[in-house]
């Protein structure tokens, strides 16, 4: 008789209690996005309160997680997308200022909402055609993140602007990060687990869709009109 697959079980110390407050739902959704946001923003980009911070695509998953993070850390969050819903939801979600990309040019943008300085902090998981116009927005010693490249181009930076203001450009590789210090990782992801159940981070879901209808899913990220995250619901019989 054939023995059944082994499924091997993941090491206690990657697993985080869900708080009874917080639904399953919500949960699903918050290790990558807001994961790799607390990572980025706080380890790695060291931000601080009364900081500047500039975030790109801000009504997607990872976008609107920065908008929220960076709102509980203190700082001052300065959305960009590209259409004016898009920027009405982030600033429901609390970010301070909108700038619509799509419209405007966005280095000058910047400059005008941080009064000439420049963004402390710029979150970048979009890449492409905005990357070289935020790293230039940044102000003396400046912080770029790479956290991804959802335009689909991996852009050029140039590295003379990084010189002259001596501004740093830092990778984001959560799950990287997650090997080398899973006792941080958890401790990182009880934190967004507490501040979601208390309501301070939404954890917000665009829609739930079967595991069935994945590819109805991924449609729907790749045409940009989801807010927040989607999430694949696995029936009980699989």
């Amino acid at each position: 008789m054939a023995q059944p697959a082994s499924r091997s079980s993941p090491p206690a110390e990657r697993l985080v209690r869900i708080p009874a407050e917080l639904d399953f739902m919500r949960a699903a959704g918050l290790s990558v996005t807001y994961g790799t946001t607390l990572h980025a923003l706080r380890n790695r980009a060291r931000l601080q309160a009364g900081e500047s911070l500039v975030v790109l695509g801000a009504s997607g998953g990872a976008g609107l997680a920065a908008v929220e993070i960076g709102r509980q850390l203190g700082a001052r969050v300065i959305a960009c997308a590209s259409s004016e819903e898009k920027l009405a939801f982030a600033r429901k979600h609390g970010a301070e200022v909108g700038i619509n990309y799509e419209t405007v040019d966005l280095k000058e943008a910047v400059m005008r909402a941080t009064e000439g300085r420049g963004a402390d902090v710029v979150y970048d998981p979009v890449g492409g055609r905005h990357a070289v116009a935020a790293l230039r927005s940044l102000a003396w010693r400046g912080r770029h993140l790479v956290i991804g490249f959802a335009a689909g181009t991996i852009p050029q930076l140039p590295l003379n602007h990084v010189l002259l203001k001596e501004r740093e450009v830092l990778g984001v590789y959560w799950g990287g990060w997650a090997e080398q210090d899973p006792q941080g990782c958890r401790a990182d992801l009880e934190q967004i687990f507490a501040w979601c159940a208390a309501g301070t981070l939404s954890g917000h879901v665009d829609a739930v869709y079967p595991l069935e209808e994945a590819a109805a899913a991924l449609h729907a990220i790749a045409a940009r009109k989801v807010r927040g995250k989607v999430v694949l619901q696995v029936s009980a019989e699989i």
